[in-house]
């Protein structure tokens, strides 16, 4: 058939040209929407500005065909052969591509919105400024692509192969790259913002000054691979590797990093305000200073010699362990949680809810908190719900005013910002405490019950591993001793037997020294 019978019938209605043999036909500018040239040869042939949106070109060969500014949407390409093809500026949009191969195609600029490109090759294709919105590359294989200031935002990338491909500039913004194949890609200044990379390879890839804010990097690799000034604000770094990475200069405000491998890496210049420093494996990292001002401006740095920077990031999470002598009821549990909610609505202190250890005998509350001046003034709030609640209380003052004394007396501790950052933040906590004990009716409803009258222990653990017990019940830990014989029962304990034994100062002491204070 030629191209001249093939125009004439279809300009009579016919449609089906399936399996024509057309190569090197001159087919430029013709309209042929909604054809069928499925297993169709049409190799090295010329489409260039031709219309064949919602064509039926599965199967079909177009090697080396030129299709530069062809009207291709919704056509259906599955399993098309379009290697060393011309598409540049051509529209794409949600054609079918399923299983086509691509292999050193021209896309420059092309329009692939939406376009379902599963499983398809894309071997060293040139995509550059193309436009992938939305689409679906789901185990397609773009190794060594170029996709330099490509549109790829909300596109699907599960685990595809983009070994060495060239993604600089581009829009990645919201795109899945779960399990990705990322060796060595050029990603420098990539928008990533919000895309899920979880599990993805990205070892020795160049992400310098990428945007990865919000993005999901747990369980990702990226051993060797070069962050230096990334923004990987609030970003989720749960568990990742990062072995010999350069993150000199990176943005991780609000990063979370828990279990993060940060071995031999570099983390000179590091924006780390509100980062938790807890749960890193640091051996051999190289940091001189790192920046902890809330914009990043440089404004509070804080400077390492030697190994000062191994006992910063290796640091224990501070927290508070309220035990309670009894087992956890399911009203017990529910009242609780209401209380601690309405102390979270006026306490900022108390960002998360406690983690709750439930045994038999026995119930553990878990808080942690931000930094160990915030222990005292934390544990004086979360004790609210709980009978002892008054002693604990006093308890916490007396010890704050033996820190006072020894400061004033010995000066005794390694930094007198913590003592005063101490006091300003329990002064705060007992003015929010008679709050919230006014206001909130939760807390009543707690402390009414059993559970809340048991005798409880509170443990601190600051940023060095040290504890300190501030409240220990005298009868913590005797309820199976059987005292009906002097009429005493589990709950209700006499006020002379409640009387407190304080830790000695110098316990006190030692552990406001294991307090990790950060100097501007």
């Amino acid at each position: 058939m030629t191209v001249e019978e093939l125009l004439e019938q279809y300009a009579a209605g016919v449609l089906n040209f399936s399996g024509v043999d057309l190569p090197e036909a001159n087919l430029s500018g013709v309209k042929l929407s909604g054809v069928n040239l499925s297993d169709a040869n049409l190799s090295i042939v010329n489409l260039s500005g031709a219309n064949l949106s919602e064509a039926n070109l599965s199967n079909a060969k177009l090697n080396v065909a030129r299709l530069s500014g062809a009207n291709l949407c919704s056509a259906i390409l599955n399993n098309a052969s379009l290697n060393v093809a011309n598409l540049i500026r051509a529209d794409l949009s949600r054609a079918q591509l399923t299983g086509a191969s691509l292999i050193r195609a021209e896309l420059v600029r092309a329009d692939l919105s939406r376009a379902d490109l599963l499983e398809a090759d894309l071997t060293s294709a040139d995509l550059r400024e193309a436009t992938l919105r939305q689409a679906n590359l789901r185990h397609a294989n773009l190794s060594e692509t170029i996709l330099r200031g490509a549109s790829l935002t909300g596109a699907n990338l599960e685990m595809a192969n983009l070994n060495a491909s060239n993604l600089s500039r581009s829009d990645l913004s919201g795109a899945n790259l779960r399990d990705a194949e990322l060796r060595q890609a050029n990603l420098r200044h990539t928008n990533l913002s919000g895309a899920d990379l979880s599990g993805a390879n990205l070892r020795w890839a160049d992400l310098s000054g990428a945007n990865l804010q919000w993005a999901d990097l747990s369980g990702a690799k990226l051993s060797g691979a070069d962050l230096v000034s990334a923004d990987l604000s609030n970003a989720n770094l749960t568990n990742t590797s990062l072995v010999h990475a350069n993150l000199t200069q990176a943005k991780l405000i609000r990063a979370e990093w828990i279990g993060a491998d940060l071995t031999g890496a570099t983390l000179t210049g590091a924006k780390l305000y509100a980062t938790s420093r807890f749960g890193l494996k640091t051996e051999g990292m190289v940091c001189e200073w790192v920046d902890l001002s809330p914009a990043g401006d440089r404004s509070i740095v804080q400077n390492f010699h030697s190994e000062e920077s191994r006992d910063f990031f290796n640091e224990t999470p501070p927290t508070i362990r309220i035990i309670v002598d009894a087992a956890l009821e399911h009203e017990a549990n529910f009242a609780i949680a209401g209380a601690y909610y309405q102390i979270a609505q006026e306490y900022r202190g108390l960002k998360q809810p406690p983690s709750i250890e439930s045994g038999r005998r026995r119930t553990i509350f878990t808080f942690h908190v931000d930094s160990d001046e915030a222990l005292f003034p934390t544990a004086y709030i979360v004790i609210l719900p709980f009978l002892d609640a008054a002693s604990t209380q006093k308890n916490i003052y007396s010890i704050v005013e033996m820190i006072n004394s020894e400061l004033v007396v010995n000066q005794n501790l390694k930094s007198p910002q913590i003592v005063k950052q101490l006091n300003t933040l329990l002064e705060q906590a007992i003015n929010q405490a008679t709050t919230i004990k006014k206001m909130k009716k939760n807390i009543e409803v707690a402390a009414k019950l059993n559970f809340c009258k048991a005798p409880i222990q509170i443990v601190l653990t600051n940023s060095s591993a040290h504890t300190l017990i501030v409240y220990d019940h005298p009868n913590f830990g005797k309820r199976f001793i059987n005292r009906s014989a002097l009429n005493i029962s589990d709950y209700d304990i006499s006020t002379d037997s409640t009387k407190n034994i304080l830790p000695s100062l110098d316990i006190i002491i030692d552990f406001v020294k294991g307090f990790h204070y950060i100097s501007h």
